[in-house]
């Protein structure tokens, strides 16, 4: 087959976040395995290379009997299943300092002879070595002798250890800045490395490695909770000189005539009175991203050294990564590829988060030519959490689907301890739910799912200096932001409303104008329900891939509210000189993405810029431009049913999904914007014929309408007859 351009990380002289990489003799291996838009392209050769779409099941080896193990595994097959997830605990796999059991001494941790069952059966593996793993393991997966290390522990602004309250047992969370812990980590991944660098493809079945998990700071993320660590501090230090280069601009930026990149001490609480404080509060939060992502750099690294560098990476962000200190740019420049955690139950509020978070993926992703990718796509439930029913778990795999999502891991694909519902037991017995797993991967195999597209060519785009901003001015000290995002909430729930000076000109009552964070997500809300409304499909964009993240669309709706960087309005007129419409809004901002005062204004000649006072002008506008651009419709009867449409490399439809996350069944009327013959069911759920031609022909260039019936929380597809 002709291989696709290399678009994935590339190997060079040096991490753009300061992580050297090998030179010389010691430069990693070449790759056998690279990330591929459609899954993972296999490099056989001699034109035999194999693009393995990621289809991908979770199953705990050490968690069961090995003799348990080939029976899972056949059942994860015969689900139709292509890759095995695993986690490998350094806890459980560590017996005493540097010491190290992989099978010598106890069965179930004899995970080479795992992976080899994995290879017989033609399964591929993602291997997940941490350090961090959670899996729901006390300590998170870490050995206890590394949480209790002083020298290893996240610190508090007074110093202390900063504990996650957990079940069963809380515990204090390592820093991801301190050298102990890294240096901790560096030797564990080398006894990874001896035992199971040897079996990366082509020589075994492992296709890819995690880099660490759910890196949002252990859920510890509040912008003042962490990490007061000194090697944390030090790396705050760093940080500000390489932003600021200058002792008299961190002045300056900060207001403090006397301060210097060696006296530099992070803000311990939110304390800033007017806009002109916000600079150090802003570059604290932006501090935390780095941190981050330089700590990903570090464990790529390490992992690297140990002999795992032979096929891809990846990490994946956990619910509410929008709250979170998570910047998917910055972590894509160090891993490969950056996935989305799916825990959500079948409600319309839950559809809602599943609609922004996949699209935001999945634009992304296209832009920078990799699968969006489920990294963990909740089946089943830990028992400590709330319970998600097999509806829950199916709707909203097949809604991510709907929304771009090309891959997924069904986390579990196997039932183990501190886990209920996975659609196969701990015997290798699959459950009913099974059936239906089988049933859609077969469905998505027969349309060549993981190469369709869903086209969205309206972009929403909330810039990540807003997001650093909400997570500054949260309003609810120790309660995580984190956790009003995976709730529904956000901005307009969980900020301060002191505008600080920041929004004049946004509305309000005189005197009390809103909060920056709630302008902005104002704003972009009311565009989200005017093309909801019509059925014009849309995604939210941002953050530092902002130029990857709107590459083809045809309308672009950027918030400026509070601060701006000059290089997002700089993409903004790009995408306008490329053919896209420009609208920004509720006003011009007079400051700089961390709310320092311009030394010139913004220049935004040529854009639209909408104040958006009166909210239904939102809706005008999407009539506007679904008039002018052409864009597309897939309007739906009632309201409350959401269409999504895929497309094939030629442009023709080739699948429809229609959504009801109701509790109650509808009979829906649907346009698919096409002149479609016919639609047929790729996954039954109603007693209705498999082949469902239009209601209505269509006419005067309408397309023709559909009726179907759409069972409470559900969400069916389709193929399309065109």
């Amino acid at each position: 087959m002709t291989r696709a351009p290399q678009t994935s990380r590339e190997h060079t002289s040096a991490s753009p976040l300061g992580g050297a990489r090998s030179r010389g003799s010691d430069a990693p291996p070449p790759r056998t395995v690279e990330v591929h838009p459609h899954g993972l392209l296999l490099q056989r050769g001699e034109g035999q290379d194999e693009v393995l779409p990621l289809w991908v099941g979770a199953m705990h080896y050490w968690r069961h009997a090995p003799e348990q193990w080939g029976p899972c595994l056949d059942a994860m097959k015969a689900m139709g299943l292509r890759v095995v997830d695993t986690y490998i605990p350094w806890g459980v796999h560590e017996t005493a300092h540097g010491t190290f059991d992989f099978g010598e001494n106890f069965a179930r941790l004899d995970v080479t002879r795992f992976m080899r069952l994995c290879a017989e059966r033609g399964l591929h593996v993602v291997a997940r070595p941490g350090p961090h793993i959670n899996a729901e393991l006390t300590y998170f997966g870490l050995p206890e002798r590394v949480v209790w290390d002083p020298e290893c522990q996240a610190r508090t602004p007074r110093n202390n250890p900063v504990v996650l309250p957990i079940v069963p047992t809380a515990f204090p969370v390592p820093s991801y800045a301190s050298d102990a812990f890294h240096d901790e980590a560096a030797l564990w991944f080398e006894a990874v490395g001896r035992v199971l660098a040897p079996l990366q493809y082509p020589h075994g079945p492992i296709v890819m490695w995690q880099i660490d998990n759910e890196g949002a700071l252990y859920f510890r993320d509040g912008p003042y909770d962490q990490d007061y660590h000194p090697d944390a501090v030090r790396l705050f230090r760093s940080f500000l000189r390489e932003k600021y280069s200058s002792a008299k601009s961190l002045r300056d930026a900060w207001n403090e005539p006397n301060v210097t990149f060696a006296t530099a001490v992070p803000p311990q609480r939110f304390d800033a009175k007017t806009a002109d404080e916000l600079a150090r509060h802003m570059d604290w939060v932006e501090f935390h991203e780095h941190l981050l992502a330089s700590a990903m750099a570090r464990f790529a690294k390490a992992l690297e050294n140990a002999g795992c560098a032979s096929v891809p990476t990846m990490h994946n962000l956990p619910l509410g990564e929008a709250a979170t200190a998570l910047n998917p740019g910055r972590i894509a420049q160090v891993v490969d590829l950056v996935g989305l955690d799916y825990y959500h139950p079948a409600n319309p509020k839950h559809h809602l988060t599943i609609l922004r978070r996949t699209g935001e993926l999945a634009a992304r992703c296209q832009g920078i030519r990799v699968p969006p990718y489920g990294a963990e796509v909740g089946a089943g439930f830990p028992p400590f959490f709330a319970p998600l029913d097999d509806k829950d778990s199916l709707y909203t795999l097949v809604s991510a689907l709907a929304y771009g999502l090309r891959g997924f891991n069904l986390y579990m694909a196997v039932d183990r301890d501190r886990w209920v519902g996975a659609p196969i037991d701990e015997h290798g017995l699959p459950r009913r739910l099974a059936d239906d797993y089988h049933a859609l991967i077969e469905a998505l195999d027969r349309v060549k799912f993981n190469t369709l597209r869903r086209r969205a060519p309206v972009r929403l785009v909330v810039p990540r200096a807003l997001r650093r901003l909400s997570r500054a001015t949260h309003a609810f000290g120790p309660v995580t932001p984190t956790l009003f995002n995976v709730a529904g909430a956000g901005p307009l729930e969980s900020c301060l409303e002191d505008d600080l000076g920041l929004t004049e000109g946004t509305g309000g009552i005189e005197g009390h104008a809103p909060a920056a964070p709630i302008a902005g997500e104002s704003f972009v809300r009311a565009f989200e329900r005017a093309l909801l409304a019509r059925g014009v499909p849309f995604a939210y964009a941002g953050g530092e891939a902002l130029a990857a993240s709107i590459e083809g669309a045809s309308w672009v709706v950027c918030t400026t509210a509070g601060g701006l960087k000059r290089d997002v309005l700089d993409t903004l007129r790009d995408a306008q000189a490329r053919g896209a419409a420009v609208t920004i809004g509720p006003t011009v901002p007079q400051r700089d993405g961390s709310m320092r005062v311009l030394d010139r204004p913004h220049d935004v000649s040529g854009l639209d810029v909408e104040s958006l006072d009166d909210p239904s002008r939102a809706d005008a506008l999407v009539a506007r431009f679904v008039e002018q651009l052409g864009l597309p419709t897939f309007p739906a009867d009632p309201a409350t049913v959401y269409v999504t449409v895929h497309e094939d490399e030629q442009g023709t439809p080739r699948v429809a999904f229609v959504m009801n996350p109701e509790p109650e069944a509808v009979l829906a009327t649907v346009g698919l914007g096409t002149p479609a013959r016919a639609i047929v069911d790729l996954l039954p759920h109603t007693r209705e014929a498999a082949r469902i031609e239009p209601s209505t022909a269509g006419g005067s260039g309408a397309s023709p309408t559909f009726v179907v019936e759409v069972p409470a929380r559900t969400a069916r597809m389709f193929a399309i007859e065109v």
